[in-house]
């Protein structure tokens, strides 16, 4: 068995929107909750300074990577939050098409906000996600 989640979209609310606004999947379900994916290489160095696409790249590169770890993929996830470091609708734009280009159809409920600041030096954007795969034993 393989996990559903099923995006909702409501017609009472705008449909200009690029997510859906609310996602819902079956229990019983196991949840994976991943930390901030962060525009770190290997090496643990922040990369693409100044750019916030290049950053989002890397993100969403490494958000993939923790997911498979965990045994689920972007079309398993439920929800999102992208952060960006600055005060510019035009950063936050920026970083949202690239995650779009990720994300595809897939497009979950998500929160984007701008920051004043995020943890690593240099660092522009990071994404979280919470992940729904089926239940042990399903």
């Amino acid at each position: 068995m393989t996990c559903k989640v099923r995006l909702v979209r409501s017609p009472e609310l705008a449909q200009t929107v690029e997510y859906a606004y609310a996602a819902v999947a079956d229990v019983p379900m196991r949840a994976v909750w991943v930390a901030g994916a962060c525009p770190l290489d290997g090496d643990g160095a922040t990369v693409a300074v100044g750019d916030v696409a290049g950053q989002t790249h890397q993100v969403m590169r490494n958000l993939v990577t923790a997911l498979r770890s965990a045994g689920a993929e972007l079309t398993d996830v439920a929800k999102t939050t992208v952060y960006v470091a600055s005060s510019r609708q035009k950063d936050l734009g920026e970083a949202w098409r690239v995650y779009r280009e990720y994300m595809g159809d897939h497009d979950v409920p998500s929160t984007l906000l701008g920051v004043a600041v995020l943890g690593y030096d240099d660092q522009l954007v990071e994404v979280e996600a919470v992940a729904l795969l089926p239940g042990e034993g399903d």
